[in-house]
């Protein structure tokens, strides 16, 4: 009874001085508010750079021709082979999902009335499914097209606008290719956007190796993409592919092997350190605005001291005269906090609502925490203030004026 009453007397003084309470409670809820969107900001940043990344293949491992011997004179015999992507298939086996390597060349094509510079790139049926590809219209290369070696052509979704005006009207259509008459099968794009990093840039032509191969002097995949069959596999693997390549070729050799795991944990990496120091700033706020309560509070303290005075006279004992002022601190930290709180959601999910695309996900945990740190602030920085009033004289507070 005594503390639903202390709490009902503290709510009567904080009302009294409406304006001054809101003020102090400020701190608070922008300092909750901050660490909630700052939580969210950082696990929702996390996961759609994970997700890029991610997009560009599962389980990748990618190799190039890196260096070689500069006074070795057949240097092309070097570079990665179509015979070593079918010796990386050969040799692990089941322990990957597939092997698949990437030609690339250029020839000139008539575009919106100018002539301009194309890329041309060669693969097989399991480029698709390596490189995450996404399928807009028409089929994907199958194995058919490479074992025949057909003409048939599969264009980036920007140049099949560019050609056609859409997707749908460049299927069936001919176009010509280092002077030969390809027919386009479909049409596709990067489910994540790798910005002209990788082979496939915004007007990319992808034709069956095996005929690429005709109009390309010196063959050479670059990069080879093998697909580990789980993410555990993708280190081994990863030292299998480079052993297989240098066991293929020449010592002086080089060649670069690397995975995409290495991106994730950067990624990873860069977040977490992000919102570590976000939330620092963030915790700046809170201590900022503790100190204004505590700072308030004594003020409340010096205002009320022939109150104080009167309850001790009366009969108070100096442990209730501390829990009252004690719970005034905290009444102020915690209704800032949960309004803070309310404000810190709210807007994630308005933005979610908005724009469903993007994966924003509110941290519960972080909404926990964000209540605990309110009522720490307000037990902390009241402290002081609530030990002071009840170590007030009774006869020196009731002679104050």
């Amino acid at each position: 009874m005594q503390l639903a009453e202390s709490i009902r007397f503290g709510i009567q003084a904080l009302a009294a001085n409406r304006l001054r309470t809101l003020l102090t409670a400020l701190g608070l809820l922008i300092g909750n508010a901050s660490v909630i969107w700052v939580v969210t900001i950082s696990v929702s940043g996390r996961e759609l750079i994970l997700d890029l990344i991610r997009g560009l293949g599962s389980n990748i491992v990618y190799a190039y021709y890196e260096s070689g011997d500069l006074t070795a004179r057949n240097a092309n015999s070097d570079f990665v082979k179509m015979a070593d992507v079918e010796a990386v298939r050969r040799e692990l086996g089941s322990r990957i999902v597939a092997a698949t390597g990437v030609m690339t060349n250029f020839d000139r094509m008539l575009i919106e009335g100018r002539e301009q510079d194309v890329k041309v790139i060669g693969s097989d049926e399991h480029y698709s499914a390596v490189r995450n590809l996404a399928l807009l219209a028409g089929r994907f290369m199958d194995p058919a097209d490479v074992t025949l070696r057909q003409k048939t052509a599969f264009l980036t979704d920007k140049l099949a606008i560019r050609l056609f005006g859409s997707h749908e009207g460049a299927l069936g259509q001919i176009i010509k290719v280092f002077g030969l008459q390809f027919s386009v099968a479909g049409v596709f794009k990067e489910r994540a956007e790798s910005f002209g990093q990788s082979e496939l840039s915004k007007e990319t032509i992808l034709v069956p190796v095996t005929v690429l191969r005709y109009f390309t002097p010196v063959e050479r995949i670059d990069p080879m993409y093998v697909q580990a069959r789980t993410i555990e596999d993708v280190p081994p693997v990863t030292q299998l592919v480079r052993g297989i390549l240098e066991s293929r070729h020449r010592p002086g050799a080089k060649y670069a092997v690397e995975n995409l795991a290495a991106i994730l944990d950067t990624a990873s990496q860069i977040t977490v350190i992000l919102g570590i120091v976000l939330l620092l700033v963030a915790a700046i706020a809170l201590v900022i605005s503790g100190i204004g309560i505590m700072n308030i509070m004594l003020v409340t303290v010096t205002e009320r001291t022939r109150e104080i005075g009167v309850r001790l006279a009366v009969g108070a004992s100096r442990r209730q005269i501390l829990a009252q002022f004690l719970i005034e601190a905290v009444l102020i930290s915690v209704g800032g906090g949960v309004i803070g709180i309310l404000l810190g959601v709210a807007v994630p999910l308005t933005v979610r609502h908005f724009v469903p695309e993007v994966p924003i996900g509110v941290s519960w945990l972080a909404v926990a925490i964000a209540f605990c740190v309110s009522f720490l602030v307000g037990l902390v920085f009241g402290m002081i203030p609530a030990n002071r009033a009840s170590r007030l004289n009774p006869t020196e507070a009731l002679r104050y004026e």
